[in-house]
């Protein structure tokens, strides 16, 4: 029996972890941690074959029960990467979602002295990595490709687990974007770009150095890339009903039949962030362990784009209702 563990496990991102992965397993036991271990007592019941475990990661111990383990998801800040050193030293596969760009460089030099013998897969992407997994299934309809442009926007009605909210303020700091071939790091607040919303109207971005921007500069080679946080009412909200999360992506470029283009694609999910982000954790998850019919994924470091087949990723992002719409944008900025 596989066993999976879940930091973080009954705040918001991580329960809809737990669910998503009942809804397409019923056999794999399920730990959720947390400081709380009570407050996760009905999501057992609800989920079946599942417990709950104590984890404060401030403390720096290891938890008991990461040796029962297949794989580790993290929901939650390890500032110190205590979860990743434990399943460097374990064998066990790990999954995090919270590493930026500018955070990634203890994890390589970390697998350089200890050889992941099982998945690691950081996930600092916007939505776990379904937005570049997106981008990059639209991008093999072009040729060459000169700018992408990315933006999540969050709606405040839609709720966020409190480790979230602590890190706010962080997102919008220094961050990394691809301008004209070059790799930049910038003041976020003094870089904003200007984007166009479903409905026509403006609201400013400010750039974040999530992972989805040097991924796509590897598989695209596009010149140009930045992903953009902004603050909106989202498209759930303004149809009067409930918090949607929404991406957005802008790809202009050189299509294989030759003909300029400018494309956008809109994702929403109108279930919120926390069902987005859980969805593209699953698709790793799936991979990982072998859910998908083929083997179980080998040791070593992956990314959304060199671990989740791109088939397999659409077809679960429409199966859990994710709404995608595509339009070409001739002669309007992104």
């Amino acid at each position: 029996m596989q066993r999976i563990y879940i930091a973080g496990g009954y705040g918001v991102i991580g329960s809809a972890v737990a669910r998503h992965i009942r809804t397409i397993n019923q056999d794999a036991e399920i730990i959720l941690a947390g400081r709380h271990p009570a407050k996760g007592s009905l999501l057992v019941q609800e989920l079946g074959n599942a417990r709950t475990a104590f984890l404060d990661i401030r403390q720096g111990l290891s938890p008991t029960e990461l040796d029962q383990a297949d794989l580790i998801v993290s929901t939650i800040q390890d500032p110190a990467d205590l979860l990743m050193q434990e399943a460097l030293a374990k064998g066990i596969a790990h999954i995090g979602i919270t590493k930026l760009a500018d955070e990634l460089t203890p994890i390589l030099f970390a697998m350089q002295s200890h050889p992941p013998q099982a998945p690691i897969v950081p996930l600092g992407h916007s939505q776990a990595g379904i937005l570049t997994l997106v981008a990059y299934q639209e991008a093999k309809s072009f040729r060459s490709i000169q700018s992408i442009g990315l933006a999540g926007h969050y709606d405040e009605r839609d709720p966020m687990g409190p480790m979230t909210l602590e890190e706010t303020e962080g997102f919008i700091n220094r961050a990394l974007i691809r301008e004209n071939g070059i790799w930049k790091w910038v003041e976020a607040t003094k870089y904003p770009r200007s984007i166009s919303l479903s409905n026509g109207s403006r609201v400013e971005g400010h750039p974040m150095s999530l992972l989805d921007v040097p991924s796509l500069a590897a598989v695209t080679g596009a010149p140009n890339i930045r992903f953009d946080f902004a603050i909106h009412d989202s498209i759930g909200t303004r149809a009067g009903g409930t918090a949607s999360q929404d991406l957005y992506i802008d790809i202009e470029g050189v299509l294989l039949d030759g003909r300029s283009a400018k494309r956008r694609i809109t994702l929403t999910d109108p279930k919120g962030q926390a069902h987005f982000t859980a969805l593209g954790i699953l698709l790793s998850i799936e991979r990982i362990l072998g859910w998908d019919g083929s083997p179980p994924a080998p040791g070593g470091f992956y990314l959304p784009e060199t671990l989740v087949p791109l088939v397999t990723a659409m077809t679960r992002i429409e199966q859990f209702g994710i709404q995608i719409r595509r339009e070409e944008r001739d002669g309007e900025p992104s």
